[in-house]
């Protein structure tokens, strides 16, 4: 049974670490090949040492050696904010101590025990992410003990974001759903303009929607977008439909098994079609 999985050109692996599970999900550049959920496993806590024992005991069940993975991280276990680039700034150095300075007063701490990735952007307002040392120790612990190539450690949004960037209309806002919370970039025109995370009530139709919006809007100091794309498990009654004027609302296509646990859809965000 090994060997089948083993075998073959094209072959990777995608794991999704959520606070509460893990998934292991195979996939392959082959059209005719679906990816495969190997398996899951609950996390005792949220903490990297549990996440850590937790990853452990999925991998062990697999002979991954050898196979490239990437890693996709809820967004619960990680930070994210949009930064404003410094007037002036000539080197990625500025770019950082802006990033810096805005997760401190976000967030009230300095980055001790984080490190921080983003696409670094000295014209305009970009998304920077910050993930936990201790937790990027654990992947690569793991790499290094179940001998597979760790290639990209990314948070669920992001990876949402790059996989749909081509697609985002002018003039929208883009959503993801994942484990009963929306996650939403809020643009001004072209322009990254706030991140806003909130829980998705029980029930929550299109009029909470379009509430919800309204509110992040007035937080942000934007008018209501035309549109808002969203990935992700979202209720079907959130799309656009007849008399619905406030904004319109597209609902990704997604082509994941339902019947697939959260972290094994969290697995396959970014994945390219």
């Amino acid at each position: 049974m090994l060997s089948s999985f083993k075998s073959g050109f094209g072959q990777s692996l995608r794991i999704g670490i959520a606070p509460d599970a893990l998934a292991l999900v195979r996939t392959s550049i082959w059209p005719h090949e679906r990816a495969r959920l190997l398996g899951q496993v609950a996390a005792t806590g949220a903490d990297p040492v549990s996440l850590g024992a937790a990853l452990g005991m999925l991998l062990g069940e697999h002979d991954v050696a050898g196979l490239p993975a990437t890693v996709v991280l809820s967004d619960d276990l990680v930070r994210l904010w949009q930064v404003m680039p410094p007037d002036g700034a000539a080197r990625q150095a500025d770019l950082v101590a802006a990033a810096a300075l805005r997760y401190q007063a976000l967030f009230g701490a300095g980055l001790g025990g984080w490190t921080i990735s983003a696409d670094w952007d000295a014209a305009r307002p970009f998304l920077a992410a910050a993930l936990p040392l201790a937790l990027l120790e654990q992947l690569t612990a793991a790499a290094s003990s179940q001998r597979f190539k760790l290639v990209e450690i990314v948070p669920q949004f992001v990876a949402a974001m790059n996989q749909h960037r081509r697609v985002r209309r002018a003039g929208a806002w883009f959503g993801v759903v994942h484990g009963g919370v929306l996650s939403v970039a809020a643009f001004d025109g072209d322009l990254l303009a706030a991140v806003r995370t909130a829980p998705i009530p029980a029930g929550a139709d299109r009029d909470w929607l379009e509430g919800h919006v309204a509110r992040e809007a007035l937080r942000v100091g934007l008018s209501r977008p035309e549109r808002l794309q969203i990935c992700g498990p979202a209720p079907t009654g959130w799309a656009s439909s007849a008399g619905r004027l406030k904004f319109a609302c597209t609902l990704f296509e997604d082509e994941t098994d339902p019947l697939w646990p959260d972290c094994a859809r969290l697995a396959l965000t970014g994945r390219a079609p």
